[in-house]
């Protein structure tokens, strides 16, 4: 009897001392316990909801790691991402004391209900992630899913200003097939995280930022993220091997005008400068898109310098003409020609002065000096009776030969004076030439200064001047509109002031309260239609 009063009263003492069977249990096998019991009755297939009525909010955002590439020719933007998602699972929900402590595990996606979240402007085909990474699930039913993608997103590209130029690149996401009332979409950050982020060669990011928008249906409201990145290209490379070369083809040809006219060589520099030019014209083609709406700057300068070397072909030839223009080729010398292009215009053009040589002395045709003998003695005179026959004789042939050689010297000499007159003929209409090589010279360097400055100052004007505003963080948002100012007037919301950049309207501040836009996370186009200027928009929440 003793004995068993004794056993029941050291059981209790027994039970306390020896472990429970948790106790005995390694933290991997309380974690594929935990596992057993979350995935026992799991369906994947089922949105994670308690009541009819409830929405699963998903908290998205983007990181982006690397800017692969900007298509222009196919209007694609290549990039690596990782898509942040978080959301709440009430069925994966567990009491960290009941697993030793375990507050989070790793679990497969494939196991677990994901949010359909793709890119809505995908151009390869692949709208969802490249790789099903693990999540992570916490004790109070908190999933977070980061799996890394490679995307190929359409964008729509504004080449006006190339290689100067900015575009604005957006994506969209968005869930496929639930709507607004299951699965509801809200950013994690508004902007893009850039932290792990390698540098791009050609291109810059400005700004990355998020917004949320909703689409509408007749019954359904779809709820999509869309991230616009600002990209500004490096145009360093461009500039020293496709706008240099440009610039120096251009004034190249104006030097054709300081070459010799009797110089077989300017047509034929003039026709080199039109075949590279048609060369850098094939690299822009097979650069910027094909199309109709907008031409590069560069393609204007290129067409206007090819404009501007066939010109110059036609003057030269004209030039070249003039200059083997001669009597000879019945070309005379027009007075106003000689005036203008050999006395008046040489002077303004800084250029030694040419004389004419058009009025000379005539020599009278029957000059004493020159003038026969008739006979050998003067009329009226009688031969010395002491003169014999012979002498008379001899003086008649002295005389004969006297005017064969007056005859030959006076030919020679109209033959020398014709010579002379030819040569100072050709000598003039090629000093006409070099006046026109002259005024040509200094009339092409103007217009290829004036037209390179006049087509690349918007450009540069708008690759170095338009900065966004000191403080733009945080409850900033920009965008490009495309409308003009009346219709700006009625975008900004109550609580929004907006203030435009970029164009004659710089600093001009749109009063707030004029239109109530209640969704105004609105991408909006590319260009103002009042300039050939971007309008860059900031807007301020208040």
């Amino acid at each position: 009897m003793k004995l068993s009063v004794l056993l029941l009263l050291l059981c209790p003492l027994a039970l306390a001392v020896i472990p429970g069977p948790n106790e005995f249990m390694s933290l991997a096998e309380m974690e594929d316990a935990l596992l057993r019991n979350l995935f026992q009755g799991y369906q994947r297939w089922v949105r994670p909801i308690q009541h009819v009525n409830d929405t699963v909010t998903v908290r998205f955002g983007l990181k982006i790691s690397q800017l692969v590439d900007v298509d222009e020719k196919n209007q694609l933007m290549t990039t690596n991402v990782w898509l942040c998602q978080e959301w709440i699972d009430y069925k994966l929900r567990w009491n960290p004391d009941q697993y030793g402590g375990i507050t989070s595990i790793r679990v497969p996606s494939e196991n677990i209900w994901l949010p359909d979240i793709v890119l809505y402007e995908n151009a390869d085909g692949r709208f969802e992630g490249s790789l099903m990474t693990k999540a992570i699930v916490r004790f109070n039913g908190g999933v977070t899913w980061t799996p890394p993608a490679s995307y190929k997103s359409a964008c729509t590209m504004d080449v006006t200003f190339f290689p100067f130029d900015r575009q604005n690149c957006t994506m969209k996401f968005g869930s496929w097939t639930y709507d607004g009332h299951m699965v509801d979409m809200v950013l994690i950050d508004n902007q893009v995280d850039q932290k792990d982020f390698f540098d791009n060669g050609e291109w810059q990011i400005l700004n990355a930022t998020g917004a949320r928008g909703n689409r509408k249906d007749d019954m359904y409201t779809y709820p999509f993220i869309t991230f616009s990145f600002i990209l500004k290209r490096l145009p360093l490379f461009y500039t020293l091997f496709l706008i240099i070369p440009c610039l120096g083809l251009s004034f190249l040809t104006v030097l054709v005008f300081y070459l010799p006219s009797d110089e077989g060589e300017k047509l034929s520099l003039s026709t080199s400068v039109l075949v590279s030019l048609t060369v850098f014209l094939l690299v822009i083609e097979e650069i910027i898109p094909s199309s109709s709406k907008v031409i590069p700057l560069i393609g204007e300068y290129l067409l206007f310098i090819m404009i501007f070397v066939t010109l110059s072909i036609i003057v030269t030839v004209f030039v070249i003409n003039v200059h083997h223009r001669s009597s000879a080729t019945y070309h005379p010398m027009s007075p106003w020609v000689r005036n203008l292009f050999l006395q008046k215009l040489p002077r303004l053009l800084c250029m030694r002065g040419h004389t004419d040589r058009y009025h000379y002395p005539e020599l009278a045709p029957e000059s004493p000096e020159l003038k026969p003998r008739s006979g050998g003695r003067k009329a009226g005179k009688r031969p010395n009776s002491g003169q014999t026959s012979s002498d008379s004789k001899e003086d008649e042939a002295w005389a004969t030969m006297l005017d064969k050689a007056i005859y030959s010297v006076r030919y020679i000499s109209r033959h020398i004076r014709k010579e002379h007159f030819i040569r100072e003929v050709v000598q003039d209409w090629k000093f006409v030439a070099q006046v026109l090589d002259r005024i040509f010279l200094w009339a092409f360097l103007t217009v290829a200064i004036l037209g390179t400055v006049l087509i690349f100052t918007p450009a540069v004007y708008m690759f170095f001047k338009i900065t966004p505003p000191p403080g733009t963080g945080e409850g900033h948002y920009r965008c490009f509109v495309k409308e003009n100012l009346d219709s700006l007037m009625k975008i900004p919301p109550d609580k929004y002031d907006c203030t435009v950049f970029g164009c004659r309207h710089t600093d001009m501040r749109i009063p707030k309260g004029m239109h109530k836009y209640t969704d105004f996370c609105t991408a909006l186009g590319p260009l103002c239609s009042l300039l050939l200027l971007k309008l860059c928009v900031f807007h301020t929440s208040k």
